[in-house]
């Protein structure tokens, strides 16, 4: 029967790295649950694994799409769900490992997220932005009152989606949503550590990246893109186009991408504390490996 290994937590947390040396105790393959590993030509700044770290470990659900491309949740839900249930054969003896940050990708998959297919409708958005947030809101209410009753009246994207949604399918958002669990076991490890040490961790991964070429690949992504590319909105790529362009420079980008970091890490942080079902491991711990080695193998047994 399938089974699964999460390994979740704030980024530069050591996922990837625990999730190596997991793997190649297990032989199993790692699926990756990162909303931007999942586009091609993004790699040092979303810390994809190196070309040395694939021929490892074989890797999934990275290099799936183009940056011009959206990979929505319902897209990556989908492709995820596939290759987990292909994996349930006597070739794949280990359940593979799902490793991430990206809450919503693991949610979608672990809890069985019911998604509606509407990809991002940008004339349909903004015929609607134009009408302002109060009359938006007003709207919801009538067409969707439960989905209104649990979005903010000041919170514009989810208005948005919620509406894009009705008006797209005819459907109220609210009937479109729920979670169907998948019926194999689940273990999630969460990996975690105090403010000081994370902030540690992330100023490290910030100066490496930039050592491995950060500059460089942003630089390239705008040539070949166009500076204007949304993805390049996107943390660590954002203070280096900016440093890029002149607006600040390389010590102030990385002194950015750090606090940006950090910003970010508490907001991961404050998502999967929120779920039960995880259990946390300190990331710091000088035994971390072998102490989640040992609940590993209860959990396959």
């Amino acid at each position: 029967m399938t089974k699964l290994i999460v390994i979740c937590g704030a980024t530069a947390t050591g996922k990837s790295g625990l999730a190596l040396a997991l793997a190649a105790r297990l032989g199993c393959i790692i699926i990756s649950a990162d909303s931007r590993q999942v586009y091609r030509n993004f790699d040092i700044g979303t810390a994809k694994p190196t070309a040395d770290e694939q021929k490892l470990v074989p890797h999934y659900l990275i290099n799936i799409c183009n940056p011009t491309d959206t990979m929505t949740v319902a897209d990556y839900q989908q492709q995820a769900q596939t290759l987990i249930s292909s994996l349930s054969s006597p070739d794949y003896p280990a359940p593979p490992l799902f490793v991430g940050g990206t809450g919503l990708y693991i949610r979608s998959v672990t809890r069985g997220m019911k998604i509606p297919r509407v990809a991002p409708q940008q004339e349909l958005r903004s015929q609607l932005e134009s009408l302002g947030q109060y009359q938006l809101y007003t709207m919801l209410q009538q067409v969707d009152p439960i989905a209104s009753q649990k979005i903010h009246p000041h919170d514009l994207v989810r208005t948005l989606r919620a509406l894009e949604v009705f008006y797209v399918t005819g459907s109220p958002l609210s009937d479109q949503q729920g979670e169907n669990p998948p019926n194999y076991p689940i273990l999630q490890i969460g990996l975690d550590c105090d403010s000081a040490h994370l902030t540690h961790r992330i100023a490290r991964r910030t100066e490496k990246m930039i050592a491995d070429g950060l500059v460089t690949e942003v630089e390239y992504l705008c040539q070949k893109y166009g500076s204007d590319l949304p993805l390049l909105k996107t943390l660590g790529y954002q203070e280096i186009k900016q440093y890029l362009a002149g607006e600040n420079s390389l010590d102030k980008a990385q002194e950015l991408t750090v606090l940006h970091t950090r910003q970010f890490a508490k907001r991961q942080r404050t998502w999967f504390k929120a779920y039960p079902e995880i259990e946390w491991f300190d990331a710091e711990s000088s035994e971390l490996v072998e102490k989640v080695w040992q609940r590993v193998q209860e959990f396959i047994i």
